[in-house]
């Protein structure tokens, strides 16, 4: 095995100009190096000897300067261990914004169709947050993936079935499929062959399958609002009509949407757990959503959730369950497992599951073949079960401390959205409070809440914010609330602030 390299490159100090104080110039540039994260504590840098020679300058003039910045505190020297930027110093690398702001025309600027302005919201929209306090969908550390993973990851890699070949089935590998099939089947009460499963690229691929295979240009179909900006935004692309049907308490309002339109080809649902507001959909609505379906040989595509996430009994059984023939059913290992997986599955009625395959080898062909092999094992030799009870606890530990801290701490007008499932709390706000103007303002603190009022097409839109709890420690969580309710304070104070807490 080759050693791995521990010397850097820093591109940026190629611009000294060589007819001025050179020794003054790399003084400078590398204190900026250092100030962008080009340079990040503790990484090395090049031998004075090597640095000068590229440089072409004279080798005294590296040497001051190192110990220059080494009694600055920049960097630190160590026998035998060169010369390194210091350990101590802060990680001073910006957080990404909220927004990227839009950069002028330049004489570089190309036309564009108009779908490209659509698609750049839409990037926008779906970039994830930094791992820091709050972000939603962001794993314990440590805990997934586990030793079990790495060690299973180890051997598969190793072994001649995991090895690299040519293509493969679009469905996805068969050992997975099975696996698949049989846990949805126990936990889920889903009712499937391996024939039925497609393997996706996570439940935002398999959404955009669903919208290709079943759904025409101009179609109506209905979803929930407030919703999943994953989903509007594969239905915009798909030129369909959507009704956005409200959620109250019992879930997607089914009579709203018989009065809007009872001819929708397709219904987008999240029965389990609403995306984002918490609340499972009742087994009335459930009823009534599937005698729609049946009467207008319509679809209900049922996005699974965190369905596995619930922290009082048990975990709600599927809408499939209930009438395979017209659900299409979408579960992901992202959230269970970590989100850099990539891995998630269709479950199709088997007269369309080969129109979902063909869906899929359109798209991406197959997902990666070795992924595949490991998840099939994690599953078959019953990992992936314990390793579901073992977050749940958990994550049900640090929901719970983040509930204690808010229930201490939060001002007058915000209430915690009841629900005992998932991996985020929604507050509600008052409403003269702007939730996006405040999520931002807490990235600019170091806190990634996520605002809500985006999500409604229903205007006025009730502001609130996602708060995501299962990546991180209690400690981190308590300092958290007591930054996130001073930003809160602080901007209700500014808009007047309520009289008095919501019923």
């Amino acid at each position: 095995m080759s050693k791995r390299r521990s010397i850097i490159e820093i591109p940026s100090l190629n611009a000294i100009d060589r007819t001025a104080n050179v020794g003054r110039q790399l003084a400078q540039a590398l204190r900026n190096a250092i100030a962008r994260g080009e340079l990040r504590s503790g990484e090395r840098l090049p031998s004075t000897r090597s640095l000068a020679a590229s440089l072409k300058i004279a080798r005294g003039t590296v040497v001051e300067v190192f110990d220059q910045l080494t009694a600055e505190g920049y960097l630190e020297a160590r026998v035998g261990a060169g010369t390194r930027v210091a350990t101590d110093l802060m990680d001073t690398t910006p957080a990404p914004p909220l927004a990227p702001a839009v950069p002028p025309p330049s004489a570089d600027a190309v036309d564009l169709p108009s779908q490209a302005a659509r698609l750049i919201a839409i990037a926008r929209a779906l970039t994830p947050h930094p791992p820091v306090p709050f972000a939603i969908a962001v794993p314990a550390c440590g805990i997934a993936p586990d030793d079990n993973w790495r060690r299973l990851g180890n051997r598969v890699r190793a072994s001649r079935q995991a090895a690299p070949s040519g293509y493969h089935d679009p469905m996805g590998l068969l050992e997975l499929r099975l696996a698949i099939a049989d846990h949805v089947r126990r936990a889920r009460a889903v009712h499937c062959e391996p024939e039925q499963v497609i393997v996706t690229s996570g439940t935002q691929q398999g959404l955009y399958m669903a919208g290709r295979v079943l759904l025409s240009r101009d179609d109506p179909v209905w979803a929930e609002d407030p919703a999943y900006p994953g989903l509007t935004a594969v239905l915009d692309d798909l030129g369909v009509q959507m009704h956005r049907l409200p959620v109250d308490a019992q879930g997607m309002n089914v009579e709203r949407g018989l009065e809007l339109c009872p001819q929708a080809r397709a219904a987008f649902v999240t029965p389990s757990h609403q995306y984002p507001i918490g609340m499972p959909l009742s087994m009335a609505r459930r009823n009534a959503l599937i005698t729609w379906a049946d009467q207008n040989r319509a679809w209900i595509v049922e996005d699974d959730y965190d369905s596995e996430l619930r922290y009082a009994g048990h975990p709600f059984p599927s809408m499939q369950g209930l009438r395979p023939s017209r659900v299409i059913y979408l579960g992901t290992f992202s959230k269970v497992l970590f989100p850099s997986l990539r891995l998630g599955y269709v479950i199709a009625p088997s007269p369309v599951a080969e129109a979902f395959a063909g869906a899929r080898a359109i798209l991406d062909r197959h997902s990666p073949t070795a992924e595949q092999h490991v998840l099939a094992a994690y599953m078959r030799e019953g990992y992936f079960e314990a390793h579901i009870r073992r977050i749940r606890g958990l994550y049900a530990e640090r929901r719970a401390v983040l509930l204690s801290a808010l229930e201490r701490a939060l001002p007058v007008g915000c209430r915690v959205q009841q629900s005992d499932q998932g991996m985020h709390i929604l507050l509600w706000l008052p409403k003269e409070v702007d939730d996006v103007q405040l999520a931002a303002r807490a990235l600019s603190a170091g806190l990634a809440v996520r605002a809500i009022s985006p999500m409604y097409a229903a205007r006025p839109a009730r502001p609130g914010l996602m708060l995501g709890f299962g990546g991180f420690l209690p400690d981190q969580l308590q300092a958290a609330v007591g930054e996130l309710v001073k930003l809160l304070s602080q901007q209700m104070s500014a808009a007047g602030g309520p009289q008095q807490a919501e019923a």
